[in-house]
């Protein structure tokens, strides 16, 4: 799980959803024992490597390319297309070989902060899918979701290109312009979003008491010292008189295994299973909490965002801590990765997927996620597609754009009536009671100015936590456990 990054965008190391669940920085042998920072097996290579015939095959494959290409060759891009190659062969998505300067950013990832569009990315056969858009992020804030396909930026396919290569076409300078097709499922036409790249510095912990003594805490992703985090806002809400937990690990990609581990630890009683890691030729091992349960009701939210850590957490909580899952189906990645860079002595990285992890009961979520104890949906406009603004929307129209601007509409109570994409007069009247309260030209017709604006004011609607079903469900079920819990007293 381990080394990982990741409703809008910023996209920093596309390769850490391979690494959402690395065992980042250290071999698995070794994971619960070394230092979280350090590099798996750093001085040790396993023996094999090339036999002689296939040294031979890749050398004089190396040197008729030299001899007889047309033109000058680069030996480096050579090799590492070679290593690039044998990765990709894998069939793997969170199996990949980062040259120096993606590694570096990856690095920079795990430490909790990089730039981009602010979004966690693999490669699902020669796709580029989105895992989760990163909390605040312009990825998060232009609507991406997770399990979307991102087919082109900036009018160049990602198609037939490895994930270092699309990843290097989605990043760019802050404040440069990524314009995404995605085909996201449920939509017949590819979808056009346009996002401002921005630095990201990743905070992983938010933490409120709310109302009735229901603590909330948000965790983004399991970086260096989120763990750390984690407790000292979960310390300040106790000391607060907190009755009760909702923890949201929705869009949360993963991250350090040893980290979700040690968050586990705080309400997973002393001796039970926190996770299972299943490696080729080892015993099965069990990672059980030295840590002890809590004495109040958890539940976890959770969404199909929640990846790797996210879900090993979720599963921890729910087999061996009884905290109930809030929400929809996660993401589904049971698989460990870790990174060796030191091996290859240029800077570059390989990151391997070396086993599979297991919930507390046994169960390999990978491909299928975990359900929700409670499944709880968010309410449409939550998940509308972007209005495509160089057309303008008029009476009779009948399309995808419309069908968006009237859930849009209906999200912000002026209620068109249908949201089926027929730009009918309820619906024109539905624009314009929008355009006069928004001080727009009062035209019944959806151009571009008026477009933006029900993008904006749905934003702001969408952030205002009123409206978050999920979320709603989550302090209400902890409410009723407090309330079930003090008259048995």
């Amino acid at each position: 799980m381990l080394k990982k990054s990741t409703a809008a965008f910023m996209i920093v190391a596309a390769l850490l959803c391979g690494s959402l669940l690395t065992l980042g920085v250290t071999g698995y042998a070794d994971i619960f024992g070394q230092a979280a920072g350090e590099s798996a097996a750093a001085a040790v290579v396993p023996s094999g490597g090339l036999q002689e015939k296939e040294s031979q095959k890749l050398g004089t494959a190396m040197s008729l390319i030299e001899g007889y290409y047309y033109q000058d060759v680069d030996r480096t891009k050579l090799i590492d297309g070679a290593v690039n190659g044998m990765m990709e062969a894998l069939g793997d998505p969170y199996s990949n070989y980062m040259g120096k300067e993606t590694a570096e950013k990856f690095e920079e990832s795990i430490e909790g902060s990089f730039s981009g569009i602010g979004a966690e990315v693999s490669s699902d056969n020669g796709k580029v899918v989105i895992v989760s858009p990163i909390k605040g992020s312009p990825a998060e804030k232009a609507g991406l979701q997770a399990k979307d396909v991102i087919l082109s930026v900036n009018g160049e396919t990602l198609e037939g290109k490895e994930l270092n290569a699309a990843v290097a076409k989605i990043r760019g300078p802050k404040g440069s312009k990524a314009t995404l097709k995605i085909q996201r499922t449920g939509s017949a036409e590819p979808l056009e979003f346009v996002l401002t790249r921005d630095d990201v510095k990743l905070e992983t912990v938010y933490a409120k008491l709310g109302k009735d003594g229901v603590g909330i805490i948000g965790v983004t992703q399991f970086s260096m010292n989120t763990a750390e985090r984690f407790e000292e806002e979960l310390g300040k809400l106790e000391k607060q008189g907190m009755k009760g937990l909702v923890i949201d690990v929705r869009n949360d990609p993963g991250g350090v295994l040893p980290v979700v581990i040690e968050m586990a630890e705080q309400f997973v009683a002393k001796g039970k299973a926190i996770v299972q890691v299943e490696q080729k030729g080892k015993p099965t091992e069990v990672s059980k909490s030295a840590g002890s349960s809590k004495n109040y009701p958890v539940v976890v939210l959770m969404n199909k965002g929640s990846a790797s850590a996210s879900e090993i957490l979720a599963g921890a909580l729910q087999q061996s801590a009884g905290a109930k899952l809030i929400g929809e189906n996660s993401f589904g990645k049971g698989t460990v990765q870790t990174s060796f860079d030191k091996q290859l002595g240029d800077g570059s990285l390989l990151k391997i997927t070396i086993a599979k992890w297991l919930t507390p009961n046994g169960t390999w979520i990978h491909g299928k996620g975990i359900k929700p104890d409670i499944a709880v949906a968010q309410p449409d406009y939550f998940s509308v597609a972007p209005i495509n603004k160089s057309v303008t929307l008029q009476y009779n129209m009948n399309s995808a754009d419309v069908k968006s601007a009237q859930t849009m509409l209906d999200g912000l109570g002026y209620k068109p009536g249908r949201k089926d994409g027929y730009f009918d007069s309820a619906t024109k009247d539905a624009v314009k009671k929008f355009q006069s309260a928004s001080k727009l030209k009062v035209t019944g017709s959806i151009d571009a100015k008026t477009a933006e604006a029900l993008e904006l004011a749905l934003i702001k609607v969408i952030q205002d936590p009123v409206n978050d079903n999920q979320l709603n469900k989550g302090i209400a079920e902890v409410q009723k456990e407090i309330q079930a819990s003090s008259s048995k007293k």
